[in-house]
């Protein structure tokens, strides 16, 4: 059994999302979001709980498309539009967190799972293991760390993506 099946068998019931704020943190349990819409290749807008929250996907970096101060980086296009791809508006997701809810500019900090023929494609992951980004860990969200290490090396390993042509 590979990383990525063992992983990607996870079944989680529910997810608890802490909602954090400057006054008093609150807590909602869900375990499903829906897409909103596609912000570059590691953010995505999507309705939790009858709220629509920006997300970032926890465990990877893409390259910048809309940054203030590094413009448009190699591959960023290319990882916006394989994101983009992979979650048009209206998707269900089943989502995960780790051990941070919030990030300091107020993103839900999440996994991503969509339902693929009876089973479920690991979104995060598919980013690093087809060469879109590159492995980010910020503890302590590092749950699957050694996931998106091994996807990266393969990716590298294979030239994909940005390790191909962002030399």
């Amino acid at each position: 059994m590979t990383h990525r099946t063992k992983h990607l068998g996870l079944v989680v019931a529910a997810v608890l999302i802490a909602s954090c704020s400057a006054t008093q943190p609150t807590t909602a349990v869900f375990s499903h979001i829906e897409v909103v819409e596609v912000v570059d290749g590691d953010t995505i807008r999507a309705k939790v709980a009858g709220t629509t929250e920006t997300i970032r996907l926890v465990g990877v970096d893409t390259p910048e498309t809309k940054h203030p101060t590094k413009g448009v980086q190699c591959f960023g296009p290319q990882a916006t539009e394989f994101l983009a791809t992979m979650l048009p508006a209206g998707t269900t997701l089943r989502i995960e967190r780790d051990q941070e809810a919030r990030d300091a500019f107020g993103r839900l900090l999440l996994y991503l799972f969509r339902p693929v023929n009876g089973g479920e494609l690991f979104v995060n992951f598919e980013l690093v293991r087809r060469g879109y980004g590159k492995p980010l860990h910020i503890e302590p969200n590092s749950r699957y760390r050694d996931v998106f290490v091994a996807g990266a090396f393969e990716a590298q390993r294979n030239q994909r993506g940005l390790w191909k042509w962002c030399k």
